[in-house]
């Protein structure tokens, strides 16, 4: 149900100007109290929501900052009664949805990567824009005709290839209905941000940013892309240009307020990446401060940080993945290595050992075009898992998985107290600072200088002058 609420958005194509308004009659919060089914469901979506982007953020300054925004966009809209709750999602992905019945989202991470109010607003009002023109609702009812239509198919088409074909068309349909969506939700949103008085050209400025941020994501990693605006909202160059058009429809650049530094105060301070219940990435390192563990990664390789594990890529296709599960008793490692839950196990492999004191075990298996190396070890409560995996007959395996393996280890009471997640910081560029000098204080990346231009929307050649205030990353 989830999916079929949240706005869907493709690879853009142009529309008619004339297709672009907004509905007569949206579905906003007020319709709860008068037992409107759509907005119930939506209000029944808002607990899942919290669980998948990691609960609300909770942030007085950052809230009111927020609030403001949406508050200045309300003002605006084509009917300023609506109501809307906004809901800042305390996860480090960079997304904003909308739900039917006026339900609002935005994670901290993308308040971390925007610079200004405005930019803020093009998001917000970009969404709103998706709950005026009922395009959940749309959307739910078209997915629904689909599934439908799909269960006509293979029950009455005794052609499978017909079938097929029938079933494409309907996607492509629903496609190409979303692309439609989109531009809509574009139209009415940078409508809204130039009445509201924010500068009209921000929303081809943030989109601008993040597509920054995909290239740098795919360099980088992430903690799940899967669950980042880009995944369901494209930035491509056509849709950048047609903000730009549409923002000229309402002045030229330099028109409308940017409200900078109401938005940099806000966003001061919060939160950047992970959580400590999720554990920290720190370059090619990963530390754990609640479960007390540590292990890094070769040399080459990148480390992605989702809910279910931790995950590192490297060179010639050489992948870890590292989790663990909590276990009662002191169960045999070598039986525990047996039980079910490695597919294609060498059974001949499976040998016991320890490891710095603690009760470990090693196997090998092959599935497919892959082969793993495994290792288990139970540290206190806990079984800590390592598999890595190679390419059949690759070289690359053994020394991949000895190098994480020997890394693991665990934290001192004292390094677990100093472990501290990495927060938005903004400061004010003084004489003397360049940029590589403000960037060497950002942690938790390699990149220093990449991500420092990212977060600050620097252009190729652009730089900083005293005075300026500019956002870096630290503990």
């Amino acid at each position: 149900m989830l999916l079929a609420f949240l706005s869907g958005c493709q690879v853009l194509s142009v529309t008619k100007e004339d297709a672009i308004g907004p509905s007569s009659n949206p579905v906003t919060v007020d319709n709860v109290s008068k037992n409107d089914r759509l907005a119930k469901l939506s209000a029944e979506q808002h607990p899942r929501i919290l669980a998948t982007y990691g609960g609300e953020y909770k942030d007085a300054k950052l809230e009111r900052m927020v609030a403001k925004v949406v508050g200045n966009l309300t003002t605006v809209s084509d009917n300023p009664t609506h109501t809307y709750r906004i809901t800042i999602l305390n996860s480090p992905n960079i997304n904003a949805f909308a739900l039917p019945g006026g339900y609002l989202y935005v994670t901290r991470g993308l308040l971390a990567l925007a610079n200004d109010s405005a930019e803020l607003a093009a998001v917000i009002a970009h969404e709103m824009g998706h709950v005026i023109a009922n395009h959940g609702i749309e959307r739910q009812q078209r997915e629904q005709e689909a599934q439908i239509a799909g269960r006509v198919v293979s029950e009455v088409l005794q052609d499978d290839s017909a079938g097929r074909e029938a079933l494409i068309r309907g996607k492509l349909r629903m496609a190409q209905f979303s692309r439609n969506q989109e531009l809509q939700a574009d139209a009415i949103g940078i409508k809204m941000i130039g009445e509201a008085g924010y500068d009209p050209f921000a929303a081809a400025r943030f989109l601008q940013s993040m597509a920054s941020y995909a290239d740098f994501r795919s360099v980088s990693g992430a903690t799940d892309a899967s669950l980042d605006f880009l995944a369901s909202h494209p930035s491509a160059p056509q849709r950048i240009e047609l903000a730009r058009g549409h923002a000229r429809r309402v002045g030229a650049p330099g028109v409308g307020t940017t409200d900078r530094d109401s938005f940099l105060q806000g966003i001061d301070g919060i939160l950047y990446g992970d959580t400590p219940e999720e554990g920290f990435v720190r370059g090619r390192s990963f530390v754990h401060p609640l479960l007390g563990v540590s292990f890094t990664v070769p040399e080459g390789f990148v480390i992605d940080n989702s809910a279910d594990a931790v995950m590192a890529t490297g060179p010639g296709e050489v992948a870890i993945r590292f989790d663990g599960t909590q276990v009662s008793g002191n169960p045999s490692m070598t039986d525990y290595m047996r039980s079910g839950w490695v597919t294609g196990l060498d059974n001949a492999s499976v040998t016991a050992t320890t490891f710095n004191g603690m009760p470990a075990a090693t196997a090998k298996a092959r599935a497919d075009r892959w082969e793993f190396d495994i290792f288990v070890v139970n540290a206190g409560n806990r079984i800590y898992r390592f598999l890595t995996a190679a390419p059949a007959g690759s070289a690359a395996l053994n020394p991949a998985s000895q190098t994480v393996i020997q890394s693991f280890r665990l934290l001192s009471p004292q390094e677990k107290a100093s472990i501290k997640p990495l927060r938005i910081r903004v400061v004010t560029v003084k004489p003397g600072d360049t940029l590589v000098s403000l960037s060497n204080q950002i942690l938790g990346t390699d990149r220093k200088l990449d991500l420092f231009r990212l977060i600050n929307a620097l252009p190729p050649g652009g730089t900083v002058s005293v005075g300026d205030k500019v956002k870096i990353i630290s503990e």
